[in-house]
């Protein structure tokens, strides 16, 4: 094993003093001279035509410097790979929250009461709020021009709500279905999931005299939400800049464009600073939660064990608009196959517009919804044939080179080695009370592809200093940035400052998520640390006149290894006047031929004469590469696994007829530090990896299979099955009291 001398060892994350002292400076904490602030005059109807709009009386009154609607922005759709959005309606009003116009004020008061005296009329249309309605052929359309927006994977004939068709599989599965000696059928549902962010969605715009637009919002991806605002307000990108501003939690939800064109729409209108703060109520009612989704899945299997045939088909409620997650596909469902071998396979996932508030982008989108629901199953199949899970799925699991339902294969596979050490952690196979019960579930995820670059400078006086365009959400990826340019050069990482530039000095980067950022980030840091390193080795050569290959570096000092004279290279830049600047741009967009499994283990106790479940111990496994951080990292299997049991237990946003009834954090459940139950890690020892340190992601793989194992475990322990999420306390009873009648 390679021996690293910063990669490994626990680090302080770079971005906590701020966070925790409160010197951090979020968007809502700027303020620029003559500032306004923004409302938005919003929908009260799911489906409707706008009639007539009368914003006069908005106009007129004092302190109203601008008033906006869908006139003002005609024709522009914007979206991050999928442009379906309206930056305000465009007279079809699709959700209850649809944008209608928009006022920018001296007060927030002002803004409210201009936004009270805008008079609009509607002519209502039927409503479509079940997917599988609104998939029927004769459905209201809520898109009916969907085949002219761009970035629609194929051309839809005839139109319909289903925007998203997707179909993935090898070998017959009807001929597989037929030789079969058992075959299972199940179908499971999954409510929507908010991110949880602490702080909302915000942005504060101000067009300068130069005609650049400068953008403050907690975006962890500014180049891409740069791009979205040019396309809005048609500007050249180059006079949008996002400045670097602190994201204030993400989870997935602050990667889309939401609020930030609108804003920038009424700063350029009115000429003045402008700033918008979603109130949690808009968060929880037009903020783009994880997918609600069924997905009714068919096995064929052999009394011995083997899979022949597999098949899912898995429907999500896309709600009003498709654009506000990368792309219109919500692939990850198709991760709802698992880890296991099979004969031939069919995977169908659809996404359905609908008139409730839009799905978007959550940690591992698709993924959750998929293994909860696969895991599920594979247990139920196992209990068919009378095997006991674990060994089932340790027959069917998948191999080095071997082929995936999703369709992927990898090398250096470690499953069973996975679910093994969950198991044999967990005490899987020991006794245990009556109504205690343990249940197992296994997941996958690749690290993640994108983009990166990043400048490493070497200062006059021996300062380190990193510049990056990323807005860290809270992955500490600040951290493993300082620990890799430390690296290689040989440099205390508390040593190392970090710079976060503005979009206009820095190149392509894709921002964090999909777990990719250790991957991407290891890549680009070490090439602009090694270029440096190149740089001053030979800079040093000129100014001390020493031989080229006798200098080495070693962290603050340039040392000549055949005479051992020593310089501190920040003196040598301080005589000289030069500082070194190495810029390195990493292109990681092809798909990894390595992934990261992980197994866990829920043990539960059910109360049967209440249905309370209760999390008891929760152990974990995962197949990992190079550790850049171990307390990072463990921080990731931590907060993954709470977002997984709070998307088990009692998190859900409930939406009754478009109308979201779940809007605000004493309505939503999340789990807090007090809800944890005994936590255990196992780690495999690193294999394999990519980038120039052999590295996995983390970031999302604690997550996704953490409902399924609590589901599991609830059957085991009282033999009753929880189909929907969340499972709780009266869904428990009443699975109970049917048992029994």
């Amino acid at each position: 094993m390679v021996q690293y001398q910063a990669i490994g060892r626990f680090t302080s994350r770079t971005e906590s003093y701020g966070k925790t002292t409160g010197s951090a400076e979020y968007t809502p904490d700027v303020d620029l001279p003559g500032m306004l602030w923004a409302k938005v005059l919003r929908s009260p109807v799911p489906h409707a035509i706008i009639t007539r709009i009368d914003t006069s009386k908005a106009a007129a009154l004092p302190g109203v410097h601008a008033v906006v609607t869908g006139d003002d922005v005609a024709g522009v759709r914007y979206g991050r790979r999928y442009r379906d959005l309206n930056v305000l309606s465009d007279g079809h009003i699709r959700f209850i929250g649809d944008r209608i116009a928009a006022v920018a004020a001296e007060t927030k008061e002002i803004a409210e009461a201009a936004i009270d005296l805008i008079e609009v009329e509607y002519d209502e249309l039927p409503g479509v709020f079940d997917p599988f309605a609104a998939a029927e052929a004769n459905a209201p359309l809520v898109h009916p021009d969907v085949n002219t927006y761009e970035g629609l994977p194929e051309v839809l004939s005839p139109v319909s709500n289903v925007f998203i068709d997707e179909i993935h599989g090898r070998g017959d599965v009807e001929a597989g279905f037929a030789k079969a000696d058992k075959v299972i059928e199940n179908t499971f549902t999954v409510s929507r999931q908010h991110q949880g962010y602490m702080e909302p969605h915000c942005c504060v715009a101000w067009l300068d005299d130069d005609g650049i637009l400068h953008v403050w919002a907690p975006n962890k991806n500014p180049h891409g939400v740069k791009g979205a605002i040019a396309l809005a307000v048609d500007m050249a990108p180059d006079k949008v800049k996002l400045n670097p501003i602190t994201v204030g939690g993400d989870f997935g939800g602050k990667g889309a464009t939401l609020e930030e064109p609108l804003t920038c729409l009424l700063a350029i209108k009115s000429g003045r600073p402008v700033k918008h703060v979603f109130s949690y109520y808009d968060e929880f009612t037009v903020a783009a939660p994880r997918h609600a989704g069924s997905m009714r899945f068919k096995t064929g299997v052999m009394n011995d064990g083997t899979i022949v045939a597999h098949e899912l088909d898995a429907v999500f409620d896309g709600g009003a608009y498709g654009g506000v997650r990368p792309g219109p596909q919500l692939s990850g469902a198709a991760h709802g196959g698992g880890c296991y071998r099979m004969e031939s396979t069919k995977l169908r996932v659809r996404r359905v517009y609908t008139n409730n508030l839009p799905g978007g982008q959550a940690r591992a989108p698709g993924e959750p919804q998929g293994f909860f629901a696969g895991e599920s199953h594979i247990d139920l199949v196992a209990r068919a044939i009378g095997m006991d899970p674990v060994a089932f799925r340790m027959q069917n699991m998948v191999k080095d080179g071997e082929q995936l339902v999703s369709g992927a294969s990898y090398r250096d596979v470690r499953a069973s080695e996975a679910l093994q050490a969950a198991a044999d952690g967990a005490g899987y196979a020991t006794p245990k009370p009556a109504n205690v019960g343990r249940g197992v579930a296994m997941g996958y995820r690749a690290p993640g592809t994108g983009e990166s670059s990043v400048t490493v400078f070497l200062k006059p006086g021996g300062e380190v200093l990193i510049g990056t365009p990323v807005f860290e959400p809270g992955t500490g990826t600040y951290t493993t940035l300082r620990v890799v340019v430390a690296e290689t050069l040989g440099f205390p990482p508390e040593k190392i400052d970090i710079q976060v530039l503005g979009t206009d000095v820095t190149g392509p980067d894709s921002g964090i998520g999909g777990s990719r950022g250790t991957r991407i980030t290891t890549i680009s840091g070490n090439m602009a640390a090694t270029d440096a390193k190149e740089q001053l080795l030979t800079l040093a050569a000129s100014l001390l006149e020493w031989p080229a290959g006798h200098i080495i570096l070693a962290g603050e000092e340039l040392i000549r290894d055949d005479t051992g004279e020593r310089r501190l290279w920040g003196d040598v830049l301080a005589e000289a006047n030069q500082e070194i600047r190495a810029d390195a741009y990493a292109d990681a967009t092809a798909r990894p031929d390595v992934t990261g499994f992980v197994a866990q283990v829920a043990e539960v106790a059910v109360d049967p004469e209440t249905g309370r479940v209760d999390l008891l111990k929760f152990t974990t496994a995962h197949d990992v590469g190079t550790i850049i951080n171990p307390i990072g990292h463990q921080g990731q299997i931590n907060g993954g696994f709470l977002q997984g049991m709070g998307y088990a237990l009692m998190e859900e946003v409930l939406v009754e007829n478009g109308q979201v009834m779940t809007t605000n954090f004493a309505d939503v459940k999340f789990p807090t530090t007090g809800d944890l139950p005994e936590l255990k890690t196992v780690l495999l020892e690193p294999s394999g990896g990519v980038g120039p340190y052999n590295v996995k992601g983390i970031g999302e793989n604690p997550l996704t299979p953490v409902a399924a194992a609590i589901a599991n475990a609830v059957e085991d322990a009282i033999g009753v099955r929880i189909r929907d999420l969340p499972i709780t306390a009266e869904k428990v009873f009443a699975a109970l009291k049917a048992k029994n009648a």
